[in-house]
């Protein structure tokens, strides 16, 4: 008998079993960790941006138009921050320092708004007359300031944290401590809802508690609470550093990779293809990564763009700007294929717009007692009950859906694809029933009609965002080559930024089309009982149909990136 085991020393098994536990928790907790980051971060967001106009208006008596200026000015600024972010974020700085760096930002600009609000020598005095005085302009500028920096702070965090958790459920060859990591494909699919679930969740929470806190206690005390939930989850994602699988950016920034191809591609444009569908013949090493310095994986050669194909052309003696590998040029026709999947993204997020727009002044001409007239249901409400529908379509979608389509239908469940394309059939559910329950509202019981008939197509309109929403997380994610995966989660929140867009654009040419002669009336008047609002929602019925027709037959025709089958031979 060993003198360890005589001491009493534990046997190697069990050892081994309490270091796979261990192993087992770590690779839980980073995860975790990161969805409750989303979860506080979006209740602190949510609580700024959810009341901006109503702060701007009740606080510092900013005009209409000001306030509506400036808000759209914000909300612009905010989803497009994330595009730069997630370019420092592959390029540079890598996903977990572009977070820790965005914190910075973002908790200095919701300490300055708090304390923009405590603070009555940065606010204009209270006032119950008409008209106020607004704000001076260093009240503005430390309020605007305070805005921006948080408008930058979340912009970086938006760009990096979804693709970090995802790559938390990423394996390769370098990795040493392997033992005990989650499954990756479903695992990582079940954290693509959960994250869609805790934004949408955070938004509620926001929505309901800290507006109210804000409106009815202490706008002080709502941005301070924004705060408080910033700072528990900044310290909180500090504290799993441990726990997470950090990956710092090497080889070519993304963007230059992209100017090699097709600079490459054009300086052999006369050069001819070989004759082979497959790709052989064009230049590929066995390790694309040891060219290309990266965490890209290398990629088979895919039909269609074949004048990208010219850019791996072997060239004699050809430096890097005249020939790239095959996987390269493929990373290349990757985001070729996704811009107009892209496209269809934009359009129907302008579909969705209509939830807090035309949805809410439908909802202002109804009737909003419930419980034989003893509660009044607040119009915005709807808009936070949505949420509510959205989380329990989650459930529906990871609980039924998911496993029943991977029994019945496929392993994998549906396709990201098939779920976008089920989420933009529902939006064009959800605009028809918008526009039935208007048509009623106007041929019969008009303000008395009770305002409990918008609630399906709230419901139809969150099993859309579900459907596309989580399915796009997870397809530009899924389908961006390795080193652009922070860019092209970022299109998301693009889409939704010039989504807002088209929506304010479509909105502009009905009013000034269908106005009478004298300026009055329309679809959209000002009195929605003399208004045709039912026509404006067949419209966005229709738009999201020829929208719908349009991605069928992009998804029809998309390919998906292939990689390359282990120990495929080279072509020098």
């Amino acid at each position: 008998m060993s003198m360890n085991n005589m001491m009493g020393s534990p046997p190697s098994g069990s050892r081994g079993r309490d270091e796979k536990k261990k192993k087992r928790w770590k690779w839980k907790l980073g995860p975790a960790t990161i969805l409750g980051f989303e979860l506080l971060e979006s209740i602190a967001f949510s609580g700024v941006a959810l009341n901006l106009v109503v702060y701007l208006a009740t606080v510092l008596h900013g005009t209409l138009a000001f306030n509506a200026a400036h808000v759209d000015t914000w909300n612009g600024t905010t989803f497009i921050v994330p595009v730069i972010g997630a370019f420092l974020a592959d390029s540079y700085w890598g996903k977990y320092r572009t977070i820790l760096a965005s914190l910075l930002f973002y908790l200095a600009g919701l300490v300055l708004l708090t304390v923009s609000a405590a603070v009555p020598s940065l606010r204009p005095a209270p006032c119950t007359g008409v008209p106020c005085s607004p704000a001076t302009g260093t009240q503005f500028s430390v309020f605007f300031l305070a805005l921006y920096l948080t408008s930058i702070g979340t912009g970086g965090v938006k760009s990096a944290l979804l693709p970090f958790g995802a790559e938390q459920y990423e394996r390769d060859d370098h990795d040493t401590d392997q033992e005990g990591a989650p499954a990756p494909e479903k695992t990582k699919q079940s954290f693509f809802s959960w994250f869609f679930g805790a934004i949408n969740l955070g938004i509620f929470v926001a929505g309901t508690l800290v507006s109210w806190v804000e409106q009815n206690v202490s706008w002080a005390l709502g941005f301070g609470i924004a705060t408080l939930c910033l700072l528990i989850a900044s310290a909180a994602f500090l504290a799993a550093t441990p726990c997470y699988r950090v990956r710092l950016p090497t080889g070519d920034t993304p963007i230059k990779a992209i100017l090699r191809v097709l600079v490459a591609a054009f300086r052999n444009r006369t050069r001819t293809l070989p004759p082979d569908a497959d790709g052989d013949g064009l230049y590929e090493v066995d390790d694309d990564k040891s060219k290309n310095g990266g965490d890209d994986e290398k990629l088979a050669h895919t039909e269609g763009l074949r004048w990208l194909d010219k850019a791996a052309v072997r060239v004699d003696g050809g430096g890097v700007w005249e020939v790239c590998t095959v996987s390269e040029v493929e990373r290349v026709k990757v985001l070729a294929r996704i811009v107009p999947i892209w496209v269809t993204c934009v359009l129907y997020a302008a579909s969705l717009g209509q939830m807090t727009t035309t949805f809410i002044q439908q909802g202002m001409a109804m009737d909003t007692r419930v419980f034989g007239g003893r509660f009044r249901v607040p119009v915005a409400s709807l808009v936070s009950v949505e949420v509510v529908f959205m989380l329990l379509w989650v459930l529906l979608h990871d609980v039924v859906v998911m496993p029943v389509a991977r029994r019945w239908w496929r392993s994998g469940g549906l396709t990201q694809l098939q779920r976008m394309g089920v989420g933009r059939v529902l939006v064009v559910v959800a605009m028809a029933t918008a526009a039935l329950v208007e048509r009623r509202r106007l041929r019969g019981e008009k303000r008395s009609m009770s305002i409990l008939w918008q609630v399906p197509q709230f419901v139809v309109l969150a099993g859309s965002d579900v459907f596309s929403g989580i399915a796009q997380l997870e397809f530009f994610y899924g389908e961006a080559p390795g080193s652009m995966r922070s860019i092209c989660s970022a299109f998301s929140f693009l889409a939704l930024s010039l989504g807002f867009y088209v929506n304010s654009l479509v909105v502009t040419i009905v009013a000034a089309v269908t106005k009478r002669s004298d300026g009055s009336g329309g679809w959209l008047a000002p009195d929605l009982d003399t208004a045709h609002l039912d026509y404006y929602f067949w419209l966005w019925a229709l738009i999201s149909l020829a929208n719908l027709a349009l991605y069928l037959l992009l998804a029809a025709r998309y390919k998906s990136k292939k990689p390359s089958p282990p120990h495929s031979s080279s072509h020098p």
